[in-house]
C-alpha cells in the first residue's frame, strides 16, 4: 500500500511585507533536504500584464531545482517589476513534483487625469510634465511618483514666487482595476518683493544698480509694472544684467559672491540681498590678431570695435567676435570659429586683447531643401532664394533669402538650419523649415443709399493654386448697376522678377 502524501507552502507579500509558512509531510521518495524540483509554474491574477513579464523576473522556470529562500526571493523581484500591488506564491505536490502557483494583484492603471485650479500655468504644460514623470492615460498607477509630480508641481509655482501656492493629488478608484487621477491647484498670490539691499559695492551706489534690474521693491507703479512680483528666473537674468554692467566697464574682476532671498512669515514680502565684489577699473592694452586669416588682416582689425587705451567693455568683445565671424562667412567660411581672449594682469589695470580666428574650410551648399510647406510649390520658395546650389555658403544671401521668404505674406516664420553633408567636410545642405498661414480672406458688405439697397462681396487670395500669384474677386449689386471685377498678378512673370497683371471688369446699368 502506497502513501499518498501531499504539502502545500504559502508564500505571500503584501504591500513591501513579506511571510513565509511552510507546512511539510515527509514524502515516501527521497530528495535531497529542502530543495524542490519545479514540474509547473501558474500565474493567476492577471488582467493586463502579459504572462511572459512575470515569467521573465522568476529566477527560475520548469525543471529547475530550486530552494524555499529562492522562491521567497522571486517575490522581492516581482515587487521589482513595479506593476504589482501583491504577490502570494503556493507550492503544491511532492518535493520532486512541485506545481508553484503564483497569484499577482496588478497595480491599478489610470484611466483619466483631470487637473483644475491652474491658471498661470496651462493644462497642456502640465500634462507634458506628468507624460515626463511616467503618469499618462493606459499606464500604470505609481503613487511614489504623483508625489514627486505634486511636490515638482509646487516647486514650479514656488520658482514664481507663489509661495502659497499647494496642489492636491487625489486618486479615484474606477471599474476594472482602474483609477482616476485629479490634481487640484490653488496657486495662490505672488510674494511681493519689499526690500532690494546689494552689499559690497563702492563705485555704484544701490539706486544705480538697481535701475539696472527688471525686479523692484515695491513702488506707486508696482501695480502696473508688475515689477515687484518674485519670480526666480528673473532674478537670474537681473544678476546676470548686473554682470553685464560692470564688465562693460572694465570691472573684469566684478564677482556675486551670494544672493539670500528671504521672506516673511506671512509668505507676502520677500527680501533680496546680493552680496558682490567689484574689483578695479581696466583698459585695454595691446589688440593682436592672430590665427590663419583667409582674408587681409587690415580688413579684420577694421571690424574689431575695441580699442588700445579704452575702457574695457565685454558687450564691444562679442560684438567684435562675431562682426569677423560673419565677415568670414561671406567668404563661405560658415563654421568660422574667433574666439577673444583677454589677458588679465594681476599686477596691472591693463589687460590684452587677442583674437584668435580658426577660418576651417571653404564650405559649399549641396542641396537646399523646404520644410513644412504644405500648399504651396517648390519653385515658389526657390524664387526668392539668393543663395544658389553649388556655390560657396555666404552668410549674407543665406540671410537675406530668409528675409525674403519671410516677405511673402503666407510664409509666417522661417528658421534656417545648416546640415553638414556625411563623408564631407566642405559641403552642406541648407533646410529651409517654414511655418505657412492663411493667404486668403473673403468679406461681405451690405447698405443703402441713393441706389436702394446695395450688396456686396469680395475675395482675395495672395497664393493662388499654391502658385504665389494674387487674384481678387469683387463683385457688388444695387438697383442700378451689376458690377464684377476679376484681378489677377504674377510677381515673378520673368526670371528677374519682372511683374504682370490684368484686370477684366464686367458692368452692367439699369438707366
Amino acid at each position: 500500500m502506497k502513501l499518498k502524501l501531499r504539502s502545500a507552502v504559502l508564500l505571500s507579500c503584501l504591500v513591501g511585507t513579506s511571510s513565509m509558512a511552510v507546512s511539510a509531510v515527509a514524502h515516501a521518495a527521497e530528495t535531497a533536504p529542502n530543495l524542490l524540483k519545479i514540474k509547473d509554474i501558474q500565474v493567476r491574477g492577471l488582467q493586463r500584464l502579459p504572462v511572459s513579464q512575470i515569467f521573465g523576473a522568476l529566477p527560475f522556470t520548469q525543471g529547475d531545482t530550486v530552494s524555499p529562500e529562492q522562491i521567497s526571493e522571486s517575490i522581492h523581484d516581482l515587487f521589482q517589476l513595479g506593476t504589482v500591488n501583491d504577490v502570494q506564491v503556493f507550492r503544491d505536490g511532492p518535493a520532486d513534483e512541485t506545481v508553484l502557483s503564483i497569484q499577482v494583484q496588478e497595480r491599478p492603471s489610470i484611466s483619466g487625469i483631470d487637473i483644475e485650479g491652474n491658471k498661470l500655468i496651462e493644462t497642456d504644460v502640465l500634462m507634458d510634465a506628468l507624460k515626463q514623470s511616467g503618469l499618462t492615460v493606459g499606464s500604470v498607477m505609481q503613487r511614489a511618483t504623483l508625489e514627486r509630480m505634486k511636490t515638482e508641481l509646487e516647486r514650479q509655482y514656488v520658482s514664481q514666487g507663489r509661495y502659497g501656492a499647494l496642489v492636491v493629488a487625489k486618486t479615484i478608484p474606477k471599474t476594472r482595476n482602474r483609477v482616476d487621477i485629479e490634481l487640484q491647484i490653488s496657486e495662490g498670490e505672488v510674494a511681493k518683493i519689499k526690500d532690494i539691499n546689494i552689499l559690497g559695492n563702492h563705485i555704484f551706489d544701490n539706486e544705480t544698480l538697481i535701475d539696472e534690474l527688471t525686479l523692484k521693491p515695491t513702488h506707486f507703479w508696482s501695480f502696473i509694472k508688475g515689477d515687484d512680483k518674485y519670480a526666480r528666473e528673473k532674478l537670474t537674468g537681473d544678476l546676470e544684467r548686473l554682470r553685464s554692467f560692470y564688465f562693460d566697464r572694465g570691472y573684469v574682476k566684478f564677482d556675486i559672491e551670494d544672493t539670500q532671498v528671504a521672506i516673511d512669515d506671512n509668505v507676502e514680502n520677500i527680501y533680496i540681498t546680493v552680496h558682490v565684489t567689484e574689483g578695479e577699473q581696466h583698459t585695454v592694452g595691446k589688440v593682436d590678431v592672430r590665427g590663419i586669416l583667409p582674408i587681409d588682416e587690415k580688413e579684420i582689425r577694421d571690424l574689431i570695435l575695441i580699442k588700445p587705451g579704452q575702457t574695457f567693455s565685454r558687450s564691444l568683445l562679442t560684438l567684435s567676435q562675431d562682426a569677423i565671424t560673419k565677415r568670414l562667412g561671406m567668404d563661405g567660411y560658415t563654421f568660422a570659429e574667433v574666439q577673444a581672449n583677454p589677458v588679465v594682469d594681476e599686477d596691472s589695470t591693463v589687460l590684452d586683447v587677442t583674437f584668435f580666428v580658426n577660418p576651417g574650410k571653404r564650405v559649399y551648399v549641396n542641396r537646399i531643401h523646404f520644410e513644412g510647406s504644405v500648399s504651396t510649390k517648390e519653385e515658389v520658395y526657390r524664387r526668392e532664394l539668393r543663395q544658389m546650389e553649388g556655390a560657396w555658403a555666404e552668410s549674407g544671401k543665406i540671410e537675406l533669402s530668409k528675409s525674403r521668404l519671410e516677405r511673402l505674406a503666407y510664409v509666417k516664420h522661417v528658421e534656417v538650419e545648416t546640415v553638414r553633408v556625411p563623408g564631407y567636410d566642405d559641403q552642406i545642405d541648407l533646410v529651409f523649415k517654414l511655418e505657412e498661414q492663411p493667404s486668403g480672406s473673403i468679406g461681405a458688405n451690405i447698405g443703402y443709399g441713393g441706389s436702394g439697397f446695395q450688396f456686396g462681396v469680395n475675395y482675395n487670395e495672395s497664393n493662388f493654386l499654391g502658385t504665389g500669384d494674387s487674384i481678387d474677386l469683387v463683385a457688388s449689386r444695387n438697383t442700378d448697376r451689376t458690377s464684377l471685377r476679376l484681378t489677377h498678378r504674377d510677381p515673378h512673370f520673368t526670371v528677374d522678377g519682372v511683374s504682370r497683371g490684368y484686370s477684366l471688369l464686367y458692368q452692367k446699368t439699369d438707366y
